[in-house]
């Protein structure tokens, strides 16, 4: 059974991110993958400090997550922009599961692993700007990230009440990250 991890780099109340996610995460349903929808909200991180590191070692927040990066094939991961890139949550949050405990392999949690990324935002771009810079962060510890993306304007009209999109074409779009995704982890692991 093929394994996603869905979570959003935003911990706000109602985050459109969040929302986003979860659509993504039905999509993937639907494709017979076993999901796991959570909050970075509820994995609270300190900044990520060397010295701290050292001193206290990982926080247990940051190994929860950790293990659950470990133990998913895939991940479908939405992010607001701040300032022309991704969040500094979940920035926080890729950074300490990518430390090295004992003798496990470099990168454990991401190499090999495949995603899907999206984003949505008050502003016309919908994010996208930020999603460049979470490709090539995603890219460079080793996820396989799919060509397929979406970025959602003017986020604050585009969610009705259930959490949906109202644009039937954009909730499509987004499902279909999901059920892609799905698929793609599927023909991997089926190939192994």
């Amino acid at each position: 059974m093929v394994k996603i991890l869905a979570f959003s780099g935003s911990s706000r109340k109602d985050s459109y991110n969040q929302k986003l996610v979860r659509i993504a995460a039905d999509g993937a349903r639907s494709a017979g993958a076993e999901l796991t929808v959570i909050n970075l909200a509820d994995f609270e991180m300190p900044i990520f400090n060397e010295c701290l590191e050292k001193k206290e070692g990982m926080p247990w927040s940051a190994r929860a997550f950790k293990e659950l990066l470990i133990t998913h094939d895939g991940f479908l991961i939405a992010s607001p922009e701040y300032n022309s890139a991704f969040s500094p949550l979940l920035k926080n949050a890729i950074d300490w599961a990518s430390r090295r405990e004992e003798d496990e392999l470099p990168l454990l949690a991401y190499r090999g692993k495949l995603a899907a990324i999206m984003s949505a935002s008050p502003g016309a771009l919908g994010g996208l700007r930020g999603l460049v810079f979470l490709r090539l962060l995603l890219s460079n510890i080793g996820v396989t990230v799919l060509s397929d993306q979406q970025a959602i304007a003017n986020a604050a009209k585009a969610f009705s009440d259930d959490g949906s999109l109202v644009d039937s074409a954009q909730q499509e779009a987004v499902m279909g990250l999901g059920v892609n995704l799905a698929q793609t982890v599927a023909k991997l692991k089926a190939s192994v």
